[in-house]
């Protein structure tokens, strides 16, 4: 029933597009330069597009068709809508998610709130009983950071709340999968089963353990049932309304497979795909399989367009996959997995540019970071123009490595709620020695790069208003720690909304099309309930979006229905 009624208010259709105005608003929008620019009315035309910000001191016209209808005179506008003096901002775009991750998390066992091991494991029995019929249960949030519990969960762990169950368990970060010994011996993996290069099986003894790093996380995958279309297409639809109620207008879809970007366009064909996806396809063969010799070109109406490719180079600091330089402090044996060497990093990057597609490396590690950052300046000998490098994450990076960001204007597309929730764990993995670049955000700026912000749901929630407070005061939700963790690299308020905005289009070439409602963009944008440039950091995490619009069409209204005004 769910499904259904998220279908439907997908398909809510709205009266032809004609010119009209959103009136009487407080709007707001950022400037790349850190300016704020205020208007009191958008004028929207047929196409959708913003045609003109109204000034604080101008009076636009108020007389709409109907009224000038009256007295046979010519029509202003087709429609207008009077906000009652509501705040207006441009959508938010997140620079880095997984909208089907988002979606399947919303529709399995959720283990982000469990505080210990013992309340993850009463969770799994709960949705056990809750679930008998299902052969494999799967979920996805398990910390063992957050519980204190000093080491990896184990398949023991499992096996006594989920007898006769299959349980497949990732991480919060995605790097790291946990099984039940039941889900094991369906994968046939045994104590002869040999890590594979890029992965780790976690081991009690000679057998595994139950816990798999990285690429090892495959040898359990293979045997977890694939979900059938209409399943896909109720995940998308989960993660679309979920996007669009915290004001995400736009994604950068990293790591979109072919069955994602089917069930995009099954949901596009019926005329449900509200979001805007900028994809990145998952490595170069499916970038070929998808757009073929390049990028494929903007589709229903600037909806949806494949124009990169995201490539892994390392893991993850929680499961200690990502790749540094010096071994790990609470560690000293590990420096992290690989997944890249240089050549095979540079091949991957070339063949990908070759054919124009847009580069976003997945790098954690410092060792990984660098590793990037040469083949880019290698690759850029070749491919030169406009090619936007990305880096995904950039977390941790050597302090002599930072100004290479400036050498080709290279993206750093990095999560503020990574730094808030990791602050802990990253100090015992790295060491006070190291964490000078460490989510360095002011610095890659500093140094010349781009930033653009988001949220790498669902490792972290599709909240773009805890991200941008905490992209200004380096603190969580609660104000933890006092001043911000190494304050020295916040950046300003209106520099973190930028990049949350106008920053994130940009890094997806998508800057012309939608990202800061200038003349000639798509009129995306969100009504709010209060003003966030004069809200404390607390309250810019309690604003609540009202209601999101996009291409100039209401795409959610948390009072109820999804129908633009009556023209």
């Amino acid at each position: 029933m769910k499904r259904a009624f998220l279908l439907a208010t997908a398909l809510l259709s709205s009266p032809a597009l004609a010119d009209g105005i959103v009136d009487n608003v407080n709007g707001l929008a950022p400037t790349a330069d850190g300016r704020v620019i205020r208007f009191k009315a958008v004028l929207i035309d047929a196409g959708g597009k913003v045609t003109r910000l109204v000034p604080p001191g101008e009076e636009p016209p108020k007389l709409s068709r109907r009224e000038l209808k009256k007295n046979a005179g010519k029509p202003l506008y087709d429609w207008r809508i009077d906000m009652g003096g509501k705040t207006l901002l441009p959508g938010f775009i997140d620079a880095h998610g997984h909208v089907m991750g988002l979606g399947f998390g919303a529709l399995s066992l959720d283990l982000s709130g469990a505080r210990s091991l013992n309340e993850a494991k009463a969770m799994v029995a709960a949705y056990i009983r809750a679930n008998p019929d299902r052969k494999w249960t799967t979920g996805r949030g398990w910390n063992q950071e957050a519980w204190g519990l000093g080491r990896f969960p184990t398949a023991a762990d499992l096996d006594d709340v989920a007898p006769g169950h299959s349980v497949w368990l990732e991480r919060a970060d995605g790097h790291a999968g946990w099984a039940n010994s039941k889900a094991m011996r369906e994968a046939g993996v045994t104590t002869a089963t040999a890590s594979p290069p890029g992965g780790r099986i976690e081991k009690a003894g000679a057998a595994p353990a139950g816990v798999f790093v990285d690429a090892a996380m495959q040898l359990v995958e293979r045997a977890v049932p694939k979900p059938l279309a209409k399943e896909r297409d109720a995940a998308f639809l989960e993660a679309q309304q979920k996007l669009l109620a915290n004001g995400i207008t736009a994604v950068a879809d990293m790591g979109t497979t072919v069955d994602d970007w089917l069930s995009y366009r099954r949901m596009a064909d019926l005329g449900a795909l509200r979001v805007r996806i900028m994809s990145y396809a998952a490595g170069v063969e499916t970038a070929s399989q998808i757009g073929g010799k390049g990028p494929t070109p903007w589709l229903y109406n600037d909806r949806l367009r494949m124009g990169g490719v995201k490539i892994y180079l390392d893991g993850a600091l929680g499961s200690r996959g990502a790749v540094l330089k010096a071994p790990y402090a609470d560690a000293p044996g590990e420096r992290g997995l690989s997944f890249l060497n240089d050549t095979q990093l540079q091949n991957q990057m070339s063949r990908a540019a070759m054919d124009d597609f847009q580069l976003a490396v997945h790098a954690i590690g410092d060792k990984a970071n660098a590793q990037v950052l040469d083949a880019i300046q290698v690759l850029s000998e070749t491919y030169t123009g406009d090619r936007r490098w990305r880096i995904e994450h950039a977390q941790v990076i050597d302090p002599a490595d930072l100004k290479s960001f400036g050498k080709f204007g290279t993206i750093a597309s990095m999560q503020p709620t990574h730094q808030t929730g990791d602050r802990t764990m990253a100090e015992a993995r790295l060491g006070p020695a190291r964490l000078a670049g460490a989510y360095a955000w002011k610095s890659v700026l500093a140094n010349g790069g781009k930033l653009a912000l988001g949220s790498d749901f669902p490792v972290e929630k599709p909240d773009p208003w805890d991200g941008w407070a905490a992209a200004f005061t380096r603190q969580d939700a609660q104000g933890q720690p006092p001043g911000g963790w190494r304050p020295e690299e916040a950046v300003t308020r209106e520099q973190a909304w930028w990049a949350f905005t106008g920053g994130a289009a940009y890094a997806g070439f998508a800057e012309q099309k939608f990202g800061n409602l200038a003349p000639g963009q798509k009129a995306d944008f969100i009504i709010v309930d209060r003003d966030p440039l004069t809200a404390d950091p607390m309250a810019l995490r309690t604003i609540r979006v009202e209601q999101t619009w996009i291409g100039g069409e209401k795409a959610f209204d948390r009072a109820g229905g999804a129908k633009t005004p009556a023209r």
